[in-house]
């Protein structure tokens, strides 16, 4: 139980668990819902143009690549802004895998990007739950900027969280790692190459 409480808040204050982020209102009742959070040494719109290009086929999620390869997700992390990738509209389908995406539920430049959608369990039925994944960057004293990602989860079944909340564990791995890909990128001093 203990490590299941600091997976879902890992980062986080008491303050930041409890403030209403964008896309919270999508789903009005959440099953599931976990927030993180890391201070970043820079300003939000440093580090809004890493957020803009997340996706397969993007900029990728500055994670644990070779894992999520090992399932066919075809990720490769940017290590430049990217240009063709910054433009957002609402509606937009930004890919996890091949053929796997969300939809853009919410966009706020330099300050949220919120990703709506389910994954299907079988190609013949809709998801078995309904998912938001908000990436809000708030401003902080002298230049730092915290970036709080949450995730909340709407089951259609009660047997959806054995299938949900076990891969919550792995989301906590990736999640982390994705800050930290996301900071050191954010914190890098810019070269001439960044932009392409």
């Amino acid at each position: 139980m203990l490590l299941r409480r600091a997976s879902l808040r890992w980062g986080a204050s008491e303050a930041e668990l409890d403030m209403v982020l964008p896309g919270d209102d999508l789903l009005a009742q959440a099953n599931l819902c976990a927030t993180r959070a890391i201070t970043i040494t820079a300003t939000p719109e440093a580090i809004w143009p890493w957020i803009a290009q997340l996706g397969q086929g993007r900029g990728g999620f500055y994670s644990y690549d070779f894992l999520e390869n090992l399932v066919g997700c075809d990720i490769h992390s940017a290590d430049r802004i990217v240009e063709e990738w910054q433009n957002i509209a609402l509606g937009e389908q930004i890919n996890l895998a091949p053929g796997v995406g969300l939809t853009v539920a919410h966009v706020d430049p330099g300050t949220a990007l919120v990703l709506r959608g389910g994954i299907p369990t079988t190609t013949m039925r809709p998801s078995p739950y309904d998912f938001t994944w908000a990436f809000v960057l708030r401003p902080g004293p002298e230049a730092t900027t915290r970036l709080l990602i949450r995730e909340r989860y709407t089951y259609a079944h009660r047997w959806v969280a054995a299938l949900v909340e076990p891969v919550e564990l792995i989301s906590l791995v990736m999640s982390h790692r994705m800050m930290h890909g996301i900071r050191q990128r954010a914190e890098r001093r810019p070269r001439s190459d960044d932009h392409v």
